[in-house]
């Protein structure tokens, strides 16, 4: 049985999309959802609750995505095992397709994530701008995280399991597992609700910064590989010479971000989550 940890903290407007589109094309006895409450001061356990006997909540007082996870593996009964955020959308359909290759002894694979759909018309110019670029970057294209999905074998838990907490988990998990070992599978799809507003887009910038910078102090930066190069934003050019001014507010989102996540850096402050309320609005 496919098991699904869905961490969810004061999610009551997201999650009720995402554990109806789980529960439309999946049989009873095919996938064993976790919603894990941390912290929660809204209806989300409630509305978890109402999806009936095939979503089991479980509830912590601590409000802490880390924690939750852990949570989630106590409860959790089988595997491939799939780690699904609440503000995201999958299907049934998606979680099979992610498995199958996990479930071949021969593939190789611990892990795979989705192809990520972003649906960007209701954002600001520049947001839209941002991810043009994002979007086409190797390392966005190839990493496993920003997807909001990661599904391990029980090979590729054994992985993750002994990764120290950190806030970047889905990039410290991409990173866990060699380009051998992961895959991107075509045949399912997230959809990924980016910010609306430049603000929003800043906010989730600067906590990727820090997120960054703390991946990389626990596995020093020769070991990393999800930062934007000078040379990938030239090849994004010279593919598409088009994105010129969309370069340009991507390059500038980043240096926005980097200087305001300066201070948490230098002070180690890597707890304080800037929640971007912007994507979850209906």
């Amino acid at each position: 049985m496919t098991s699904i940890v869905i961490p969810a903290h004061n999610e009551a407007r997201v999650i009720g999309r995402l554990l109806d589109s789980l529960l439309a094309d999946s049989a009873e006895d095919e996938i064993d959802i976790v919603v894990v409450c941390n912290g929660c001061t809204d209806d989300t356990a409630r509305i978890a609750a109402e999806r009936g006997p095939r979503v089991r909540v479980v509830e912590i007082p601590v409000p802490s995505k880390h924690a939750a996870l852990r949570a989630g593996d106590d409860h959790a009964l089988g595997f491939p095992r799939l780690y699904v955020d609440a503000d995201v959308v999958v299907t049934g359909a998606g979680v099979r397709a992610l498995t199958g290759p996990l479930t071949d002894d021969t593939s190789g694979i611990l892990a795979t994530a989705p192809e990520r759909r972003v649906p960007l018309s209701a954002c600001a110019w520049r947001v839209r701008a941002y991810y043009q670029v994002w979007q086409r970057l190797p390392a966005v294209r190839e990493g496993l995280f920003g997807r909001g999905v990661i599904a391990v074998s029980k090979a590729g838990h054994a992985r993750i399991a002994a990764l120290p907490p950190v806030m970047a988990d889905d990039l410290a998990a991409s990173l866990a597992f060699t380009p051998q070992e992961r895959l991107v599978v075509g045949a399912a799809e997230v959809v990924v609700q980016p910010p609306r507003t430049w603000r929003d887009l800043i906010k989730r910038r600067v906590r990727a910064a820090v997120s960054t910078a703390q991946v990389e102090q626990r596995r020093g930066p020769e070991d990393a590989s999800a930062r934007t190069s000078v040379a990938d934003l030239k090849a994004v050019l010279r593919e598409e010479p088009r994105l010129l001014a969309a370069v340009a507010v991507f390059v500038a989102a980043a240096v926005v971000a980097r200087r305001r996540a300066r201070r948490a850096i230098r002070a180690q402050d890597f707890g304080t989550w800037l929640r971007d309320d912007s994507s979850r609005q209906n």
